[in-house]
C-alpha cells in the first residue's frame, strides 16, 4: 500500500525541480497526478516518465499559466475529469528575484507577486469546490524559508513567500469553518539544488556556489528535491489528517539561529 493510494493530485510547476520530484513521489506512493507547467512540453515529459514507471493513466500533463484565472478553471476541470476527481493540490510554481527595495524594478516586483502569490489564491479559490466532493483533501503551498527569514536583497521574494505563509493559514481556517475535510499547509524549504540556484552556480561556479550556500545552513548542506517531496507527501497523506494551518520548515536549522 502506498502512502497516498487513491489520491488524485495536481502539481503546478511540475516540469522540473521540486514540482517534478513531488509529482514522481506522489505517483510512486499510489496517487494519480496531473502535472502542470507553463512549459507544456516539460510537463508532458514528466508525465510520460511517470506513466512508463507506474502504468498508463497514472499521470496527465497540462500546459498552465498559473497567473491566468480562466486557465486555472480549465486545467482544474480537465484534471478532475481525467483522474476521476481531485483531493490534493500542490501549489509549487514560483519564480524568484534578487534585488533590494531600491534596486528592484516595480514591474519585476509585480511579476513575482503574480506568479508566487496570485497563482495560489486562484488555485485554491477554484480547486476547493472541486475537492469537497472527494473525501479528505489537502492543499500544500510551497513557500520558502525566505517567507520567515528576511534578507536585504530579496524584497520581491521575501514579500511573496511571506504572503504565501499567511494566505495558507487563512485558507486553512476557511476550510475548517465551512465544515469540509480539506486542510491547507505551507512548506518552507531552505536552499534546494534545483534550477533556481543556477544563478548562484554561474556566479561562483557550481562547487563553490553550493558550498557558499551550505555554510549558511546549520546542518551544513544544501537540500535535494526529495527532501521537499517527502514533506509534501506527508501533508498530502491522511497521516497528517489533524494538521492544518502550519508552516513546515525544511531548512536544515537556519530558522533556529
Amino acid at each position: 500500500m502506498g502512502r497516498v493510494d487513491g489520491k488524485m493530485a495536481l502539481v503546478t510547476g511540475g516540469a522540473q525541480g521540486l514540482g517534478e520530484a513531488t509529482a514522481k513521489m506522489l505517483a510512486r506512493e499510489g496517487a494519480k497526478v496531473a502535472v502542470t507547467d507553463i512549459n507544456g512540453a516539460g510537463a508532458e515529459a514528466v508525465a510520460s516518465e511517470i506513466n512508463a514507471a507506474h502504468g498508463a493513466g497514472t499521470a496527465f500533463a497540462f500546459q498552465h499559466d498559473v497567473t491566468d484565472g480562466e486557465r486555472w478553471q480549465d486545467v482544474l476541470q480537465a484534471a478532475h475529469d481525467a483522474m476521476g476527481g481531485l483531493n490534493v493540490l500542490v501549489n509549487n510554481a514560483g519564480i524568484g528575484s534578487m534585488a533590494s527595495v531600491e534596486d528592484e524594478p516595480y514591474e519585476t516586483f509585480r511579476k513575482v507577486q503574480a506568479v508566487d502569490v496570485d497563482s495560489i489564491f486562484l488555485g485554491c479559490k477554484y480547486a476547493i469546490p472541486l475537492m469537497r466532493d472527494h473525501g479528505m483533501g489537502s492543499i500544500v503551498n510551497i513557500s520558502s524559508i525566505a517567507g520567515i527569514v528576511a534578507s536585504a536583497n530579496y524584497i520581491s521574494y521575501n514579500t511573496a513567500k511571506a504572503a504565501v505563509r499567511h494566505m495558507s493559514k487563512s485558507i486553512a481556517l476557511h476550510c475548517a469553518r465551512t465544515g469540509g475535510q480539506i486542510r491547507c499547509n505551507s512548506v518552507h524549504p531552505v536552499f534546494i539544488n534545483t534550477p533556481i540556484l543556477d544563478g548562484v552556480k554561474e556566479l561562483f561556479g557550481e562547487e563553490e556556489g553550493l558550498a557558499k550556500l551550505a555554510r549558511q545552513i546549520p546542518l551544513g548542506r544544501v537540500g535535494e528535491p526529495d527532501d521537499i517531496a517527502y514533506a509534501v507527501l506527508y501533508l498530502a497523506s491522511d497521516e497528517s489528517k489533524l494538521v492544518t494551518g502550519i508552516e513546515l520548515k525544511v531548512d536544515g536549522g537556519i530558522s533556529a539561529m
